[in-house]
């Protein structure tokens, strides 16, 4: 697969691989995607803003040159942004790739960090050397306008130009909580969500904190995802529900939703509304009970994203899909191509939402390898 290098939101002219329950793989372009969905389908995507969440600066007890990576945080309350856990690199910018940049000098509680107009402090070292919580100095509304005149958007090697921050914001973007775009947002625009309701197709948001999709070390890369906070208003919740109890479909926009949305509704079943801490990690054992097909955008085996569409479909069809993906050059990442997968027909059997269309075997649009979402 070619990694897409142009900070380009996904035209709808560009490629779109369908995987639907029974591992069937359809190639089609992304503007098909409204007609791949179904009156009494339901749409939900994340509505987070993406922070300027790459930060330039020194560490003061060294004078050593660092980039600190904010890549989590408790809570969206809007003045909770003092406290974040943070990924620390030493000197250099995204030109050099993640897993080549150097460690930060050695980092021990208690050191402070000048940020451009911002200064912070290592509360904790997490288990890792470049793994940190961070305290910021000052009041939430000088730390959120530091944030906004210092801070870039997080940004990886494949695309070689820097990122203005609206080119990581998605048309639906919202409060400014994810450290990352939430990316499979992309593809979406008014235009389509209009024509979604004019087909009887529901369209609702979240907001959930998307993280950060690599920090550049292979045993730090294992505890992706980090816990991220969410929010699912109660209207949505009840619309879900509603969906579900008439055998509707729940298509989620990126991985992110499909974290949130199973969160909520891993206790008994039912998408609640309000507040949560997403801690799951979701994989080929996880059994999905809210969400019955996903729109992504494509990543590479072994990353989290692609962990958790093999709870959509089986490890053969995933291998046909990669072949499918690089004999017709998809591009991957935040700015390539999309994928829709169904889940897998055999959950089908059980009882729960969308058994009627398990039944009549309907096709729905779906994700790919992926990158976050």
């Amino acid at each position: 697969m070619i990694a897409a290098n142009r900070p380009a939101q996904r035209p709808p002219r560009e490629k779109l691989l369908v995987v639907d329950a029974r591992g069937r793989i359809d190639h089609l372009a992304r503007s098909a995607l409204v007609d791949l969905l179904r009156p009494g389908d339901h749409v939900i995507a994340n509505d987070a803003a993406t922070l300027p969440a790459s930060l330039h600066g020194i560490h003061m007890p060294t004078g050593g040159r660092i980039e600190v990576r904010l890549a989590g945080r408790r809570s969206l309350a809007a003045d909770d942004v003092s406290n974040f856990s943070a990924i620390v690199f030493g000197a250099g910018d995204f030109h050099t790739r993640t897993e080549d940049r150097p460690p930060p000098p050695r980092l021990a509680p208690g050191d402070r960090l000048g940020l451009g107009p911002l200064s912070a402090t290592v509360e904790k070292v997490l288990g890792h050397p470049r793994l940190v919580s961070l305290r910021f100095d000052g009041t939430p509304d000088a730390i959120r306008a530091g944030l906004a005149r210092h801070g870039r958007p997080i940004q990886y090697a494949h695309v070689p130009v820097p990122l203005a921050l609206w080119d990581v914001w998605t048309p639906i973007a919202g409060p400014p909580v994810a450290f990352e775009p939430p990316s499979a947002g992309f593809a979406l625009d008014w235009r389509s969500i209009a024509a979604m309701r004019v087909r009887g197709v529901a369209f609702d948001t979240i907001t959930h904190a998307a993280g950060i999709s690599s920090t550049g070390d292979a045993e730090l890369d294992r505890r992706l995802p980090f816990d991220e906070p969410y929010c699912i208003p109660d209207a949505t919740a009840s619309a879900i529900r509603r969906t579900q109890a008439e055998s509707g479909r729940i298509i989620a926009i990126g991985t992110t939703v499909v974290r949130a949305l199973e969160h909520a509704a891993s206790k008994d079943g039912l998408v609640h509304g309000g507040e949560g801490l997403a801690t799951q990690r979701i994989g080929a054992a996880s059994r999905l009970r809210a969400v019955d097909a996903l729109l992504t955008g494509l990543h590479e085996p072994g990353t989290s994203h692609y962990q958790l569409l093999r709870a959509f479909a089986d490890e053969d069809t995933l291998r046909r899909a990669i072949v499918e993906l690089d004999a017709h050059g998809y591009r991957t990442h935040e700015f390539g191509d999309s994928a829709l997968i169904e889940r897998k027909a055999w959950r089908c059997g059980a009882p729960g939402p969308g058994l009627n269309a398990c039944l009549a075997g309907a096709k729905i649009v779906g994700n790919a390898p992926v990158h976050q979402e």
